[in-house]
Parts: C-alpha cells; sequence; structure tokens
C-alpha cells in the first residue's frame, strides 16, 4: 500500500514579517495536521550555499572564523552563499579563492541537502575540489579567516567530536568519506 505524501497542512494567511538581501521571514496562520489552529514562521533563503571540500594528498582545507549568530569560532570547509542568477559550481570555485586563495583543476559535485528543513528552505550543494594550487586569499569585509590543512582523518574525528559543528561541513566530511569507503 503505498504511503501518503500529501501535504496535512491547511496554510490560512501568510504574512512577510521581515526581509533584508539574504533571507525572508514570514508567518503562517495554519490549520495542522491535527486540525487545530496555529502559526508556522518559515525563513526563506535567497541564495544557495554552496560548500567546498579541497582535498589534497589526503589531506582537506579548514577555514576558521567567528560565527556571530552562533557567538563561537567555528571550523568548517570553505562555504558561502550562490545568488540567484549564478551557478552552484561558479560560486563554489570563487568561495573558496576568496576564503583559502586556492585554485582548483578538477571539480565534481558530490551531494546536496536541505540544512535545516524543520523552519528553514536553505538548500546547499558541495563539491569536491581537487589538483589544487595556491593563491592569494581575498575574504570579504565581513570575513576574518584562519586557513588549515589538516588530514582527512582528523577533520572526520573533528566533525564526530564536536570541533567541527557546522552541518554542511560535516555532511560533506563524512558523506565525501562514507563515498570512499573510508
Amino acid at each position: 500500500m503505498p504511503e501518503d505524501t500529501s501535504n496535512p497542512w491547511v496554510t490560512l494567511s501568510s504574512r512577510r514579517v521581515y526581509e533584508n538581501p539574504w533571507i525572508s521571514v514570514r508567518e503562517d496562520r495554519v490549520l495542522r495536521p491535527d486540525g487545530e489552529p496555529g502559526i508556522y514562521g518559515v525563513v526563506h533563503y535567497k541564495n544557495v550555499a554552496v560548500g567546498v571540500l579541497a582535498v589534497e594528498d589526503d589531506h582537506v582545507y579548514l577555514v576558521g572564523q567567528y560565527r556571530y549568530p552562533l557567538e563561537m569560532y567555528s571550523w568548517e570547509i570553505p562555504e558561502g552563499g550562490c545568488p540567484e542568477g549564478e551557478e552552484p559550481l561558479r560560486a563554489a570555485q570563487r568561495e573558496l579563492k576568496e576564503e583559502t586563495g586556492l585554485e582548483a583543476k578538477s571539480w565534481h559535485r558530490i551531494g546536496e541537502a536541505y540544512l535545516s528543513n524543520s523552519v528553514a528552505d536553505e538548500y546547499a550543494v558541495w563539491f569536491l575540489a581537487t589538483g589544487l594550487a595556491p593563491g592569494e586569499v581575498r575574504p570579504e569585509g565581513t570575513e576574518k579567516i584562519r586557513v588549515r590543512r589538516v588530514p582527512l582523518r582528523e577533520a572526520l574525528e573533528m566533525a564526530l567530536n564536536g570541533g567541527i559543528t557546522d552541518a554542511l561541513s560535516i555532511v560533506a566530511l563524512t558523506s565525501y568519506a562514507l563515498q570512499r569507503g573510508a
């Protein structure tokens, strides 16, 4: 017997609560799946998140920076936003160069996911970058970045023990390790 995958929510009304160049927030008045009235807040991301797993000789490049919303320092793979109209691969290439100075000869799209689908529609795509050549780091004005080259195994351990808490970084590292059979 097929599973019922139809939408059990009824949207009664919707209003935009906040908007800036990167996100918009709306509040919907709804009938919940149990038939009771309620509200639902949704964060819409205007950019696609892109991440880059830059791999060289069984090592990966991580970037560290202070993340304002979390009020903490974060180690993660190079990542950023892909505005509407830009190809995700092009955005990933730009982010890798800006944050690490690296350019890659070979690029492969290795995954995609929604990062927090209970309250947001943020969609992410991540790429494997190999054949790396060094260059000049050019972070944006909102970034004060440190770059580390670490063994893949160490980065995986960081992802599993809380040393890396960024969702895109964790899913990129673990999916790559599983694809390799590590």
